[in-house]
């Protein structure tokens, strides 16, 4: 059976779950479409190992504080059980285990049609996915041979799921230094990036790093601005334990990779190894082929917006990379996009 209503968002994430706080507020009809069967899921299958690098004071959504010392860093699981109990303490209404497989557009309505068989009709959709859909990988990552293990940072989970032999991560996101700092601890690793990285602390005389952006005018720094520019070709690391490895050896610092033969991983100024372990940590790119409207995207696949409104009235975009501002993507930021997007529906 159909259903309708003013306003269909996918994905009970972060982003979707601002979204709804500020729907809520227009007393419009919405419902949101979740493909997992528990608020919070995508975070609680991440690596065992991940915390945040926001402390908890810039770590909530819109109308709910994370909960304990606000100075402190949380964990993964920590803040999926926050995403849980902000739909509950708003009643946000969402559909669980439903993915969705396709979106059109007929005159005025669009058409959401799901994998369990359910078609959904609305005026308005919004596209709260997130940034972190499918993994990439490199074109060489075919000619590894199957005796080498290698797993992508989407699926690891800890140690324990590789050998303790030599291990190169590859990717020097955040995601990427934190476990090559964790597999350092009973492991030789290398680090493969195509830059040196820039770390910054997590505090600054007591301060967390992200008030000292606040004062400084950083955290409003948009997309188009000089220094928005500046900070997405130098977005630095945040924490510098990592760093502190770097220079003591225990993490050893290797060049973009290029290819590999034999058993060798080869790199671009020329050197090479043999790992035994390879994780992957290089990132994911969004994936829109289920939205039958092409002329949104570019020819990379990425969504046409500003600032999530797209030219496809009443088709919308949330949680994106630096949609707005370097915040946009995190729980601290997407809040605001959100507002935004709500006073335009």
């Amino acid at each position: 059976m159909a259903k309708y209503y003013d306003t269909i968002i996918i994905g009970a994430g972060q982003a979707g779950l601002a979204m709804g706080y500020y729907i809520k507020k227009n007393h419009s009809t919405f419902i949101i479409l979740e493909k997992n069967k528990r608020v919070g899921d995508s975070w609680r299958n991440r690596y065992d190992s991940l915390m945040l690098f926001t402390p908890r004071s810039y770590s909530a959504l819109p109308g709910l504080r994370l909960q304990g010392e606000q100075s402190e860093y949380p964990t993964k699981d920590e803040v999926a059980n926050y995403l849980e109990d902000y739909s509950n303490k708003f009643t946000i209404p969402i559909q669980f285990n439903t993915s969705v497989k396709g979106i059109q557009k007929t005159d005025e309505t669009f058409q959401i049609l799901t994998t369990s068989g359910g078609i959904y009709f609305s005026k308005n959709v919004i596209v709260a996915t997130g940034p972190f859909q499918q993994p990439v990988y490199p074109d060489f990552v075919k000619h590894v041979p199957n005796n080498i293990f290698q797993i992508h940072s989407a699926h690891y989970k800890n140690p324990n799921q590789l050998s303790k032999e030599t291990t190169v991560v590859v990717g020097g996101g955040n995601s990427g230094m934190q476990i090559a700092t964790e597999l350092s601890l009973d492991r030789e690793v290398y680090l493969s990036i195509s830059k040196k990285p820039k770390f910054f602390p997590y505090e600054v005389w007591n301060r967390s790093i992200f008030w000292w952006f606040d004062l400084l005018g950083i955290s409003k720094a948009t997309v188009h601005s000089k220094i928005g520019k500046f900070i997405r070709k130098n977005d630095p690391i945040i924490g510098r334990e990592s760093k502190q490895l770097i220079d003591s050896g225990r993490i050893k610092l290797l060049t973009k990779g290029t290819i590999w033969k034999g058993e060798k991983m080869f790199f671009e100024d020329g050197t090479f190894i043999k790992p035994k372990n390879i994780i992957w940590a290089t990132g994911y790119y969004s994936d829109y082929k289920w939205i039958d409207i092409p002329e949104v995207f570019t020819i990379n696949g990425n969504p046409r917006h500003t600032r999530g409104i797209t030219t496809e009235q009443g088709l919308y975009f949330l949680g994106l990379s630096w949609q707005y501002k370097r915040s946009s993507a995190l729980l601290n930021g997407v809040g605001g996009d959100a507002a935004f997007i709500a006073s335009k529906l």
